[in-house]
């Protein structure tokens, strides 16, 4: 696929607050519907793309089976922070039946686990096309050009512009979900991208600072005695 130039991906470079916050938008309303994010439990999207209490909110809408009671019965439960994100399917076997025997894929580590995971992922999001001539269509899959084989289970999940309404008043694009469902997934394979760099930048810092220290130390005191003339009188 094409290479972009992702804002995430500079030395110093952060992640886009406001754009994870849309792809959360997206993959919410648009990719949840097939896909599970497993690793990413509610308390992970507080001061990221939502305030705590915006969060609370959004774990509550959701129902929770907990349990068992004193009665020894499992019950349902408003979603709380320590709660992950549900899975639209109870389990594999499920989630074949309910796609012609495909297996929807969890998106946690996706962006991880493929080469050039965010651009591959942009560039299958807006890669459907009919197939070239001479190919023939196959019934229950769709052509796309950068998946490996050219046929894909999944239909174009960005088909038309306007499928979110972006709380921001963003208009939303295929191509404009497509990067932030990206930036999105880019967070949650990689959460701790933004301290990791911030760490990596002091420690250079602070190396940097040694270096000038050890130099200095070398140059102004240890040379002189280390090449000094000592003699010795009888």
């Amino acid at each position: 696929p094409p290479a972009y130039p992702w804002t995430f991906n500079g030395f110093l470079n952060a992640y886009d607050a406001a754009a994870i916050r849309r792809g959360h938008q997206v993959y919410t309303q648009v990719c949840a519907t097939c896909h599970s994010l497993n690793r990413i439990a509610f308390r992970n999207l507080v001061d990221v793309c939502y305030s705590e209490d915006e969060v609370k909110a959004l774990a509550e809408e959701v129902e929770v089976q907990d349990g068992p009671n004193d009665e020894g019965e499992m019950f349902e439960r408003p979603g709380k922070l320590s709660d992950y994100l549900p899975s639209p399917y109870p389990n594999e076997e499920a989630a074949r039946y309910a796609n012609g025997g495909a297996y929807p894929p969890d998106l946690s580590l996706i962006v991880k686990a493929r080469h050039n995971g965010p651009d591959y992922v942009f560039a299958l999001l807006l890669g459907y096309t009919d197939p070239p001539a001479g190919v023939a269509e196959r019934e229950g899959q769709w052509f796309n050009k950068y998946f490996p084989g050219g046929f894909i289970s999944m239909p174009a999940p960005l088909a038309e512009d306007g499928l979110i309404d972006y709380e921001d008043g963003t208009p939303a694009t295929r191509t404009q979900m497509a990067k932030d469902v990206v930036a999105f997934l880019q967070w949650a394979a990689e959460p701790e991208h933004d301290e990791r760099k911030l760490m990596g930048f002091k420690w250079l810092v602070a190396m940097t600072i040694a270096l000038g220290f050890t130099t200095y130390y070398k140059r102004f005191k240890w040379a002189p005695l280390k090449n000094r003339r000592l003699v010795f009188e009888k």
